[in-house]
């Protein structure tokens, strides 16, 4: 499909900003959606990108997740251990038999599909660093590793829809861990997932600049097709 570069950032961004106030993590998946259709784009290929967006994003996510789970699996005993594990294993088999069911068509242009997850791995790379510096801000030096695993943690249990965009679950998740697993106080813990949440707010801006002129494509296609 024929999209420019620029376009496809303001729809990243227009997305990322309005999933601070729509409904679970899909929110800006489902604005990107309707405006990248209402820009003349195809509806299939869209929805199949987007669902394809995902699940890479969730990919990379998972190459980090052991760096989370090995530390938080010494905290249980051995049979929580055990049940605990066994239930991972069935549904990471269960997601990657799903994912493969969906990039059926990514798969036949691999460089795509690799391009993408190198791209969303730079991405996770980025979110690590910045835990890992609020950290260091408040004198806690933990491995990046172990940041990596907990962010990742958290991002998982995020992804259960109970609320606007993970507000409050990912604070809570963030907490826990970041006591258990870093050794903050809960006060400390709390305060690094607060600014991660405003930092996140932040970097989303640029997509009430770019919602505008999304809106005013929408609109003028409308009149069009009266």
């Amino acid at each position: 499909m024929k999209i420019s570069f620029l376009r496809s950032v303001e729809l990243t961004f227009t997305g990322n900003f309005s999933s601070n106030f729509l409904p679970t993590t899909i929110g800006g998946d489902v604005v990107r959606l309707t405006g990248a259709m209402q820009l003349g784009y195809d509806r299939a290929i869209c929805l199949a990108s987007l669902v394809v967006d995902r699940l890479v994003g969730m990919a990379g996510m998972a190459l980090a997740l052991p760096f989370g789970l090995v530390p938080l699996f010494a905290l249980s005993s051995g049979a929580a251990q055990s049940a605990a594990f066994s239930a991972l294993l069935q549904k990471g088999m269960d997601f990657v038999r799903r994912t493969f069911e969906s990039l059926s068509v990514w798969l036949k242009k691999p460089s795509a599909l690799f391009g993408s997850l190198l791209a969303t791995l730079g991405n996770q790379a980025f979110i690590y660093l910045m835990v890992y510096f609020l950290l260091l801000g408040i004198g806690h030096r933990l491995s990046f590793w172990l940041v990596a695993g907990m962010y990742t943690l958290s991002y998982f249990v995020t992804l259960i829809p109970i609320s606007i965009n993970g507000l409050g679950v990912q604070e809570l998740s963030m907490t826990f861990l970041l006591t258990s697993l870093g050794g903050l106080t809960e006060s400390e813990s709390a305060t690094v997932a607060v600014l991660v949440r405003i930092i996140f707010l932040i970097t989303s801006l640029p997509g009430a600049y770019f919602l505008p002129s999304i809106l005013a494509a929408m609109n003028s296609k409308e009149v069009d097709e009266r």
